[in-house]
């Protein structure tokens, strides 16, 4: 009995070594069934542009320098299934696109609306549903139902966002209905946006429902939102026209949704009412 219990331990650990094995070559497996362009196996990893100045989507943490949030997250997860690692880089919102257009980065993850403007040159996959909210301070600040509630007043929004094309769209049909204009205040990231408010140079707020949502809780009672979310639509992962990306993108992101990692994420940001089912490529509603 004893020889027999002694020799049992190589044995465990020669079938763990086996079980190990056999996982890593399931999941190397995995990875392969994805055909990530030869450009990017090479390369190892994939530089995503985030405005990290939109949480929860992404933003910086604590250390002043580190990228955090919702995109981060779920574009880790799509690096790992395509077998790669996952390199996020801050930039400015409105230099996003141009910067994919000549190739400085491979994609950009940045709550980024999907548009049929914006499909016309890159590619991108959906990942998440969100709409536009209003937020104003809590004490003194206007009732705001819908954008023809802004005629007269003064709006925050970021450069390059819808909010910014649907308060300045709003203002022309305010003149043409013979009211005031809006008068639209466009700053370079949402940080700017948050601090005109909070200082009174602007009566309004407008960003995606997730993020305005988030805005209003880290205000701690300052800011309160007003009004329903309106113009729900994706986000999508963006990438160069043509770069071989969308497809093993939108199979990545579908095993990210199989395995119950989306889900997770979504929860841990606070942002589960934007959950999608199916990615889908170059899905734009408006």
């Amino acid at each position: 009995m004893q020889t027999l219990f002694r020799n049992s331990f190589p044995l465990r650990r020669l079938g763990a070594a086996v079980g190990l094995a056999a996982l890593a070559a399931a999941v190397g497996a995995q990875a392969a069934t994805i055909a990530l362009p030869q450009k990017y196996v090479k390369q190892g990893h994939l530089v995503i542009a985030s405005d990290a100045t939109y949480a929860p989507m992404e933003f910086v943490a604590k250390d002043g320098k580190t990228i955090i949030g919702a995109d981060v997250d779920i574009g880790r997860a799509i690096a790992q299934q395509l077998g790669v690692k996952a390199q996020f880089v801050n930039a400015s919102f409105d230099s996003l696109v141009p910067a994919l257009q000549s190739g400085k980065y491979d994609m950009s993850m940045s709550a980024m609306t999907v548009t049929k403007k914006r499909e016309e040159v890159v590619d991108f996959v959906s990942y998440l549903s969100a709409g536009t909210s209003f937020y104003v301070k809590t004490q003194g600040g206007p009732d705001i139902r819908s954008t023809a509630d802004l005629c007269g007043r003064s709006v925050a929004v970021e450069k390059g966002t819808t909010q910014s094309d649907a308060a300045s769209a709003q203002s022309a049909k305010c003149k043409a209905a013979g009211k005031a204009a809006v008068n639209v205040l466009v700053y370079p990231d949402q940080n700017g946006a948050n601090l005109a408010i909070a200082s009174g140079r602007a009566q309004v707020g407008m960003a995606d429902s997730p993020v305005a949502a988030w805005i209003v809780k880290q205000s701690h009672g300052e800011f309160k939102l007003t009004g329903q979310p309106y113009d729900t639509a994706p986000y999508g992962v963006a990438m160069p026209k043509d770069s071989g990306l969308a497809k093993p993108v939108q199979q990545a992101l579908e095993k990210v949704i199989a395995s119950g990692e989306y889900a997770r994420i979504l929860h841990k940001w606070g942002i589960t009412q934007g959950a999608v089912s199916a990615p889908v490529i170059n899905g734009a509603t408006q």
